[in-house]
């Protein structure tokens, strides 16, 4: 464990706009006490936001990256907001720390493939490829690149993932799960990630934070939408589609069968 806690420091807060007036945000307020945390939520509830803002506050580029990465602007994003009104509490400092963003990675895969053309770069002798697979990521599939930085690159230290199920199939998110527990079963790694997979979430011991509603929730896997929905419509794929099909029903909606989770708030 490295980071303990992150907490918002009200009298920073200077406005209700983006990301200040989100529920979840107005009331940020967690601890961190498993090796491994889930952040879930619908779309827009502020996870990205959160995991965004710890990585600027680890010293990470917010677009991801290590901290190598620092300042090299290959990503649309340089800053965080919410890191300026937040108050870490680090056990200790780690010696290591990665922040894995999906909705990026095309960026990240230019910068090695520009720091490889680039002269001055190379003469230091320092292979852009060589900790994410030796070579390109653009000569790799989406989830290929993605699992050679998993495998790679993220050896020990805060680990950092916004969806990172995104580019991969289920069966090798039970790859990066497999990686996961080897990492944490050594004692040197912390893992905080959102996501939407039900199969992420099942890892053992990890808390789950919902950041579904007016506060922040610890849940178990089984309350959490994610996971509802995705059994529901295995398990009754009729009862969904018959809910579906209906004229003018609501895109989030879920059908009677659906059963309803209770969280527990965490501060």
């Amino acid at each position: 464990m490295y980071l303990e806690r992150i907490s918002l420091i009200a009298e920073r807060v200077s406005s209700e706009e983006y990301p200040f007036h989100l529920p979840a945000i107005r009331t940020l307020d967690i601890t961190f006490s498993s090796d491994v945390t889930f952040v879930v939520g619908e779309n827009g509830t502020g996870k990205s936001t959160v995991i965004e803002a710890i990585a600027a506050l680890c010293r990470l580029p917010v677009s991801g990256g290590s901290r190598n990465d620092l300042g090299a602007g290959h990503g649309p994003e340089s800053d965080s907001l919410l890191a300026r009104a937040l108050r870490p509490v680090f056990r200790k400092r780690p010696p290591d720390a990665y922040f894995l963003r999906a909705e990026f990675q095309g960026h990240f895969a230019s910068l090695l493939d520009a720091r490889k053309a680039d002269p001055d770069f190379m003469i230091s002798g320092h292979d852009p490829y060589a900790v994410y697979g030796g070579r390109s990521l653009y000569t790799r599939s989406h989830g290929e690149a993605f699992l050679a930085i998993l495998q790679n690159r993220i050896r020990s230290g805060l680990l950092l993932f916004d969806e990172p199920e995104s580019a991969l199939s289920p069966q090798r998110q039970l790859v990066l799960l497999a990686h996961m527990a080897q990492l944490t079963a050594a004692g040197r790694s912390q893992f905080i990630i959102a996501t939407h997979s039900p199969i992420l979430l099942t890892f053992p011991g990890a808390r789950i934070l919902s950041f579904d509603g007016p506060a922040i929730l610890e849940v178990s896997l089984d309350e959490t939408s994610h996971y509802q929905i995705t059994r529901g419509i295995l398990d009754h794929p009729e009862h969904y589609w018959r809910h579906l099909a209906r004229s003018g029903a609501p895109a989030d909606a879920k059908p009677d069968e659906a059963p309803k989770g209770r969280g527990r708030r965490r501060r």
